[in-house]
């Protein structure tokens, strides 16, 4: 049975978040805050279309690698039975406080990036299925559209239907969970649907040389 305390252990996994890839990339290898170019977001795409495919690609890999360790950490500081719902739950809060690390870093004045990459990370860890279901929905929407976007926005509410009504439930802290995070990522973006609405979102084609 899970104790209070034992949330404690899901605490450095906001500080985990909190590390501003985006920002430490651009301002030791090329001297600039990607906060202040293109649009202006401490993310990967915008590390993509300011910095280039080779920054992009670290970036992405470090924000993606920071929500999956942030599922472990519970594991191995509580050392509960991997399938056990009481640890679910605790790396529930951690996930959460890794993508609100990523989101407000506390490494970088509070102003991060909209948390999509750590937040498909957590998923990856929580449950592999319903990420690979949502990688597969984001590329064909991204490809079909160019709108990086518009892919994130319809992988996340995905994957809240996914927990809700194509795997089984053992604990509704999943499917609840799924949700807040969607609504969090949808909301993050929603400057980027009323570009779309009006036809002025960049476009941006990752597989072209």
């Amino acid at each position: 049975m899970i104790i209070p305390t034992d949330y404690l252990a899901a605490l450095p996994a906001y500080f985990l978040g909190s590390i501003p890839t985006a920002v430490w990339v651009g301002k030791i290898k090329y001297g600039l805050d990607i906060r202040e170019h293109g649009s202006k977001n401490a993310g990967a795409t915008n590390t993509f279309r300011v910095l280039g495919k080779k920054a992009g690609r670290v970036v992405l890999s470090i924000d993606v690698l920071k929500g999956m360790t942030a599922v472990l950490l519970p594991y191995f500081v509580l050392g509960y039975d991997f399938t056990a719902p009481e640890l679910t739950h605790v790396q529930l809060v951690a996930s959460f406080l890794a993508v609100l690390g990523h989101v407000f870093p506390i490494f970088a004045g509070f102003k991060g990036g909209k948390g999509v990459a750590t937040s498909l990370g957590a998923v990856i860890g929580l449950q592999p299925l319903a990420a690979l279901i949502c990688l597969a929905i984001f590329l064909l929407v991204f490809m079909i559209s160019h709108y990086v976007s518009l892919g994130s926005i319809l992988a996340a509410f995905a994957f809240a239907l996914l927990l809700w009504f194509a795997f089984p439930i053992q604990t509704f802290a999943l499917p609840v969970f799924g949700s807040v995070l969607s609504a969090i990522v949808i909301v993050a973006h929603r400057k980027n649907i009323g570009r779309i609405v009006d036809g002025n979102e960049s476009k941006m084609n990752l597989f072209k040389r």
